[in-house]
């Protein structure tokens, strides 16, 4: 074996890096271990003191006492070896999907109507207003992008008119010149419609990263919408409230530190009053009162000089040392929360610091001292103040945010310029070199800032968005003209980043749902479950039957199973994917892949051992006969993989992601490793074995008559479609909301329930205003006490609380069959992104079908080997069709067609073809090896040749699915019925369709 020392050390740091990114999620997972332990006693406590207590206030508290551990833990070093935090740790664990931990997942669509009616300066023009009204018709049944159906539309109903003559504002007349053309007109439209975009998925990833989500996503997609994923939340309406806010952006004047700083002494002071008295109270009697009001009085003189106290303590008061100290909350509540904003001067003396700031504070309190400063009292002592904190945390220390004090000049209590006056923010260089954000208003904005600024001379000026101060510039000169610029500490990234969500201000685009997806905590950690259970299940009988049909030659393919396992895991977290549950369906199902090269290897050793080679030259010239097959049957797999990875979204891209990967390692430890371990063992001249007496020669010598009887097999095909046919004309197919539109929930109850009497409740609440029901589809799902609902209810109507309105009928249903159950997912897919699903999905299954017909063509050179499997593939999609129309609402578990449906299908294609590849490899070397042998009788004799192969293969995959179908939980199963169909039809079609089919092209080619 050439260049094996290099094969060694590639292994070697393959799995060394492996180990190193695994490391981080077995930390993360001690930590939430031990926050699990550290729950579970305290809520035993609570229990034992608190017996009346319920089992949800229980697991209510449980989740609190988790979510406060892993909280204290996340800026403590959890991996000393590398000096990494918890947060860190977290940051380079192991992705996992929502539906292994819960959380949402929404799709986003910027509404570009909005944005060209914003950019028109909200036109009235007969021709704007109907080409919008066409366009947005038009839309319903068309793919191209909005502004190029709004450029159509405008041509058709007027021709001859200009669109110049109505983007050409006061505002874009310099973008937009008088005499433009429409079609420079509509590139400059969608130029503005793309950054609008951009700029929304900034503010969204702003917000985001504002919640505290561990390992959120915020993705641009493709086609204008923004996906957000958000593991682990639970407060879905407040994360839509998030999303679909318009950016607010607004300049205020500030405060100086000392002007502000008194007042929170005193604040703290009435505080410092309250816990000593609380304290008091606790410790003392009724009759005690006196010594209270002594007390009191006592520790009223001892606080009035609290600043003075603060000024003289030999401890700098914005170090980080002095917040959050826990023995000091009695005696500074709000300082020791927020610390002064205090600088120390060269000789040692403390000094208020100059500016709005004052003070700071750790991430985690700000909530804490939002509360103290919104009391009645603290409003009363600063009537005419804002308390905001900056977006971005202090240079040295990430954890820490200041507080900024902002004036409120106007009645109304609005800012005295808002962000609707800015035209344009972009990217510029002072004269140092720095980058810098420059500003453009229009002429009431540039009016309004010059005598704001004119006014606030040495004084700071904040940028505020969302209710974050970006930046607080000290004003040097009035500034005329409505130009301005807000230099910092910034990077260019993050100059670019605050100059694309001060642009925010100037196109509102609002955004809406067009698909959501929540899933909860308990049905994450039952697909956890049931997800590892499946897995481990496949692999030890995978394992086992290896050992049993090739005795030690198994053991060395059980290593690099193993090893195959280990990389797919590795590279997953090493790329920072996502592990989902079709994400394991697909490592499970790469299992079945590692398995079938190696019984291509095997095979191959065993046919040279046969000819009676020793086992060296055995094992050599088995590895160089079977790389053929192996390549190509692998590459036609990636391909469909690839496929999927372009055409997917959310599960499937996982699913694609893991198989693109587990194909890669598969080859490298099928090919590599055991070759590696055979060497090994073969130099310490150890026995090796291919197999036992009982299937050393198990299916050798067969001789059926495949190519005789392919009359009798098309006949069983076509009965097979016939059937299906008739089905689709009569049933029909169970099309799930990802290609109809809608919505659905997965409700576990308590107790058992009847679908029925749920679906008519439901149908009483779900009416429109004319009081028309929607009666919704309802299902059992897993058990008689899980349902799944479907409905249509309102779900073409595109307000701003319509998902809670839904929500609130739903429960308002549900209430009256029983009050103990939980919503335990939900989906929600509006008619547009269905529509768009659907062409995709469509595309993605003829595109694959090409793409592996021209393969095929191009590695046998004969059209006919090319058609016969293009014809095995349709054959296998449209029996897996067929199946799915005959046994839907026969068969006890969701048989829908969706998304996931088209990722089984597609991998159907990929394992078919990989299957016929290698029957094709071996007739080719059987006509080549045999030309004077009857053309028919050859590839009959290369069919049974290949026939263990073929079985055996299928029989470990199908072990491997099985496992998966009975233990993988209720949520995969559809997805893997439709590919245990799959494999037993292509294993059926690569030896009795598509052959078959290639004998006769190439008969009716020789006439």
């Amino acid at each position: 074996m050439q260049n094996k020392s290099a094969i060694w050390v590639f292994a070697i740091l393959l799995a060394a890096a492996c180990i190193y990114q695994l490391s981080f999620t077995w930390v993360a997972g001690n930590v939430e271990s031990e926050a699990k332990a550290q729950a579970e006693f305290k809520v035993d406590s609570v229990k034992n003191a608190n017996p009346e207590t319920s089992d949800s206030q229980l697991d209510s508290l449980k989740q609190v006492f988790e979510d406060e551990y892993l909280a204290s833990q996340a800026n403590q070093p959890v991996y000393p070896l590398f000096n990494f935090t918890f947060a860190d740790v977290q940051k380079h664990e192991l992705n996992k999907g929502l539906d292994l931990q819960g959380g949402m997942n929404v799709t986003l669509e910027v509404s570009i109507v909005d944005m060209i009616r914003v950019f028109s300066g909200n036109s009235q023009d007969p021709t704007f207003t109907a080409a919008i009204a066409k366009a947005t018709e038009m839309q319903k049944s068309r793919q191209e992008g909005f502004v190029t159906l709004f450029g159509e539309a405008f041509n058709s109903i007027d021709p001859n008119a200009k669109l110049a003559a109505i983007f050409h504002t006061l505002e874009n007349k310099e973008k937009i010149p008088r005499d433009a053309s429409n079609e420079e007109v509509l590139a400059i439209i969608k130029e503005e419609a793309n950054d609008a975009v951009k700029r929304t998925e900034q503010v969204i990833r702003k917000r985001i990263d504002n919640l505290g989500v561990i390992q959120p996503k915020v993705q641009r997609l493709e086609s204008g919408r923004i996906l957000v994923e958000l593991p682990g939340v639970k407060n879905k309406e407040r994360v839509r409230k998030i999303l679909k806010g318009t950016a607010r952006l607004e300049f205020w004047e500030t405060y100086e530190n000392s002007e502000i700083y008194p007042k929170l002494a005193d604040l703290n002071d009435i505080l410092k009053k309250e816990e000593l008295l609380k304290k008091k109270s606790e410790e003392t009697t009724a009759n005690d009162s006196t010594e209270v009001a002594e007390t009191t009085n006592d520790s009223s003189a001892a606080t009035t000089s609290t600043l003075d106290q603060l000024l003289a303590e030999n401890t700098d008061s914005t170090s980080t040392d002095s917040l959050s100290n826990p023995d000091d909350s009695n005696v500074n509540p709000l300082f020791n929360k927020l610390g002064p904003a205090i600088n120390k001067n060269a000789n040692g003396q403390y000094f208020m610091a100059k500016g709005p700031v004052v003070g700071y504070s750790y991430l985690k309190d700000t909530a804490e001292v939002n509360q103290f400063l919104r009391r009645k009292d603290a409003r009363t002592m600063f009537p005419k103040t804002k308390f905001l904190w900056e977006a971005k945390p202090t240079e040295n220390n990430s954890d820490i945010v200041r507080l900024v004090a902002i004036k409120v000049t106007n009645r109304d209590g609005k800012a005295p310029l808002e962000g609707d006056a800015v035209t344009d923010a972009r990217v510029s260089s002072d004269a140092m070199g720095n980058p810098e954000v420059s500003l453009n208003m229009n002429s009431d904005g540039a009016k309004s800032w010059k005598l704001l600024t004119k006014q606030n001379i040495g004084k700071s000026v904040a940028i505020v968005l969302d209710d974050f101060v970006y930046s607080f510039p000290t004003v040097q000169a009035e500034i005329s003209g409505g130009r301005s610029s807000i230099s910092g500490q910034f990077t260019i990234e993050e100059t670019e980043d605050l100059a694309n969500v001060l642009k925010a201000g100037k196109l509102p685009a609002p955004s809406r749902i067009i698909e959501e997806a929540v899933v909860g905590p308990t049905l994450g950690e039952s697909n956890i479950n049931s997800g590892i259970n499946s897995f481990l299940i496949a692999i030890l009988i995978v394992l086992a039957y290896m050992i049993f049909y090739y005795n030690k030659a198994g053991l060395v393919s059980n290593v690099a199973l193993i090893a195959n396992v280990f990389f797919v895991l590795g590279v997953l977290a090493s790329l920072g994917a996502t592990l989902t549950l079709p994400g394991i369906a697909g490592i499970v199902l790469t299992i079945g892949m590692s398995v079938d090269a190696n019984v291509l290897i095997y095979e191959r050793i065993r046919e040279e051992l046969k000819e009676g080679k020793g086992i060296h030259l055995a094992i050599s010239d088995g590895y160089k006969n079977a790389y053929s097959s192996i390549i190509d049957s692998n590459i036609t797999t990636l391909l469909t993989g690839i496929i999927l990875l372009i055409f997917g979204t959310g599960p499937i891209k996982g699913f694609a992601t893991t198989l693109i990967i587990g194909i890669c390692t598969s080859l490298f430890s099928a090919i590599f490793i055991t070759r590696l371990l055979f060497e090994w063992l073969l130099e310490k001249n150890k026995t090796i074995t291919f197999g036992n007496n009982f299937t050393e020669n198990l299916l050798s010598n067969l001789t059926i008559g495949f190519v005789a009887k392919r009359k009798l097999f098309y006949v069983i095909s076509g009965s097979i479609i016939v059937l299906g046919i008739a089905s689709f004309a009569v049933k029909g197919l169970n099309y799930g909301v990802d290609f109809t539109g809608g919505r659905n929930y997965q409700v576990k109850f308590e107790n058992p329930v009847d679908v029925n009497q749920i679906a008519d409740i439901l149908a009483g609440v779900f009416t429109d205003e004319t009081g028309k029901p929607e009666r919704p589809e309802v299902k059992t799902y897993g058990n008689t006490s899980q349902v799944l609902i479907t409905t249509k209810y309102m779900i073409f109507e595109t307000g701003d609380d319509v998902a809670e309105r839904v929500a609130e009928k739903l429960e308002e249903g549900l209430n009256q069959v029983g009050s103990n159950y939980e919503i335990v997912s939900s989906q929600m897919v509006g008619p547009t992104i269905a529509d768009d699903i659907k062409v995709s999905a469509i595309w993605s299954v003829l595109f694959s079908l090409i793409i592996i017909f021209l393969y095929i063509v191009f590695r046998f050179k004969k059209w006919q080997f090319g058609l016969g499997a293009l014809v095995a593939l349709f054959h296998d999609v449209i029996i897996v069709l067929s199946i799915f129309s005959i046994f839907y609402g026969i068969l006890p578990f969701s048989l829908e067609i969706d998304q996931a449906f088209i990722a089984a299908i597609l991998t159907v294609v990929g394992y078919s073809i990989n299957d016929t590849v290698v029957v094709f490899d071996r007739i080719r070397e059987y006509i080549d090896k045999y030309k004077r042998k009857d053309r028919e009788v050859v590839i009959n004799e290369a069919l049974n040749n290949t026939i263990g192969r073929t079985l055996n293969t299928s029989f470990t995959t199908l072990i491997v699915l099985l496992m998966i179908f009975v233990f993988g939980g209720e949520v995969i199963r559809g997805f893997v019925f439709a590919l245990i169909v799959g494999i037993v039809v292509g294993t059926y079609s690569s030896l009795c369709v598509a052959t078959p089919i290639v004998v006769d092209l190439d008969k009716k080619s020789k006439e």
